[in-house]
């Protein structure tokens, strides 16, 4: 790898382009951010992006391509997958005679044509592509999805784009919500990026200075805020920004300077339809009492189903609501139900504050963001026993897992009454996954759960509530191993396989299960 990056460097060297010290910067540049040591010089400011394609183009003899002038057919992008694509940053452009004219960020990656021609099954010809026309074709593959239709990329409108994202907090928010983008992150001698997708892509801004983050992101801070966050070097608030959405964010120091992520939060809760949720959701979230968690790792989308979840009480019930978040994220009007949603640091202290006086509101559902501590668990079960409809989310790698995280968060001698209240007051443990579509164009959910049964009662109770894995291929009503919801993705077409073995269970059991669904021979 180091020896690419200097080959690249001696090229422009020897074109008068940059000097020694300008290829070290960037070397630097490079390391800490990543990205082609071209694209490193571009962002420093030594040349501009069409310096450097003519610079690179008359050393290697190669030919530069312009995106904007050409079409790739749907048929040509199915050449190479998208994961190729998305880590060699190229392109497949078309043919020239019996070769696979092949747009590269790094013209110098030979091993990436190596692999190219072995999956495309065609020899190669490579031209340079220039960086930023490589993020506009992942741009239009985002939005049109890819190896699915024609890509055309208009340069004047790309380029109109691109010349309005300002270097503030306003532009960056606005653009990641126009590139249907996760999260925002902002750090220290970083430039800005945006997870798309579950992949970071950087902004085509400078790296920001400690100073720069400082005043951008103090400018939204209450008072208040500001010295929380000074005494407990975290914070964690919501934001909202007129004319574009709202926001949770966080706020946290590393390396003796600020760092901030903000996730867009939608004002309206999607649909099941959109969100994929499966028709027996809605059936427990009607009913009267018991506790229902909904589990998985952060980022994929566990707060999205509990205000979903929220949201059909609130249509379909006639019931008193009260929330405790950290913070707030969906904002709900009130419905059929009332819904009065309490923020941790600005309406009560902490969870376990908020959760210590919730019986004195006459709740009939409450719903906890994040269960974090005992204490917060140990009130939730008693709730659930004592005539109340719980629901809150937790962090696990599965359903049978979660089971076995609120039981080890008490001492020893409390976890036999934990395991019976448990038993008793469990409704469903809900696990999920976000996968990459296999267009390109999203993420779709993949699912298990966990329902009350005698059996599952029986296995939580006396501690054998791992044992309840194996029994989830079994096929029984109340236990869905995520590796049966993973199957039905493939075969439907909207998971690569590859992809599905990523979040498998038992990736043998999913390799049956996809020879019984016609998809493997």
């Amino acid at each position: 790898m180091a020896e690419k990056k200097l080959k690249i460097g001696e090229i422009l060297v020897s074109a008068g382009v940059i000097t020694e010290d300008q290829i070290q910067e960037a070397l630097r540049s490079q390391h800490q951010l990543g990205g082609t040591l071209g694209e490193n010089l571009v962002r420093l400011g030594f040349l501009t992006e069409e310096a450097l394609l003519h610079a690179l183009s008359e050393q290697l003899g190669m030919q530069h391509i312009n995106l904007a002038k050409v079409e790739i057919p749907a048929a040509v992008q199915r050449l190479v997958q998208i994961e190729t694509i998305r880590l060699r940053r190229l392109l497949p452009i078309g043919f020239e005679g019996k070769r696979l004219v092949v747009g590269m960020v790094d013209p110098t990656d030979l091993s990436a044509l190596t692999e190219l021609e072995f999956q495309s099954g065609h020899s190669t010809k490579p031209v340079i592509l220039s960086a930023s026309h490589f993020e506009q074709a992942l741009a239009f593959f985002q939005s049109h999805g890819y190896g699915t239709t024609t890509l055309r990329v208009d340069s004047e409108k790309e380029a109109g784009k691109r010349a309005r994202v300002e270097n503030n907090l306003a532009g960056m928010l606005s653009v990641l919500l126009s590139w249907k983008g996760q999260d925002l992150h902002l750090s220290a001698g970083a430039i800005p990026s945006i997870r798309v997708d579950n992949e970071i892509r950087r902004l085509n801004l400078p790296a920001l200075k400690p100073v720069e983050i400082e005043q951008m992101i103090y400018a939204i801070l209450s008072p208040e805020q500001r010295r929380h966050f000074q005494d407990q070097l975290e914070l964690d608030f919501a934001f909202s920004l007129h004319g574009v959405g709202r926001f949770r964010c966080n706020l946290y120091r590393q390396r003796n300077s600020i760092a901030f992520t903000a996730r867009h939060v939608s004002e309206t809760v999607p649909s099941a339809a959109e969100l994929g949720i499966p028709d027996f959701l809605r059936e427990y979230s009607l009913k009267n009492q018991g506790l229902i968690l909904v589990t998985g790792p952060n980022g994929h989308g566990k707060s999205t189903t509990l205000a979903w979840l929220v949201d059909t009480i609130n249509r379909e019930r006639r019931a008193n609501i009260i929330t405790i978040e950290d913070p707030v994220e969906f904002t709900h009007r009130h419905k059929n139900s009332n819904v009065n949603q309490r923020e941790v640091g600005t309406d009560t202290i902490s969870f376990g504050d908020g959760l210590r006086h919730i019986f004195r509101q006459n709740p009939d559902v409450i719903v906890i963001g994040e269960m974090r501590d005992h204490e917060s668990m140990s009130i939730a079960l008693t709730a659930a026993e004592t005539g109340h409809l719980v629901m809150g989310t937790l962090h696990s790698n599965n359903a049978t897992a979660a089971a076995d995280r609120i039981v080890d968060a008490f001492p020893a001698n409390q976890q036999p009454q934990i395991r019976a209240q448990l038993a008793e007051s469990l409704l469903l443990i809900f696990s999920q996954r976000l996968l990459k579509r296999a267009d390109g164009s999203g993420r779709v959910l993949a699912w298990e759960k966990m329902a009350s049964s005698l059996r599952v009662r029986n296995a939580i109770r006396e501690g054998k509530a791992h044992q309840l894995r194996g029994m989830m291929q079994a096929n029984v009503e109340e236990l869905v191993s995520i590796d049966w919801t993973l199957a039905d993705l493939v075969v439907a077409g909207k998971v690569k396989y590859e992809e599905a073995v990523k979040f498998a269970d038992n990736v043998i059991y999913l390799n049956e299960l996809l020879k019984v669904r016609g998809a493997f021979k």
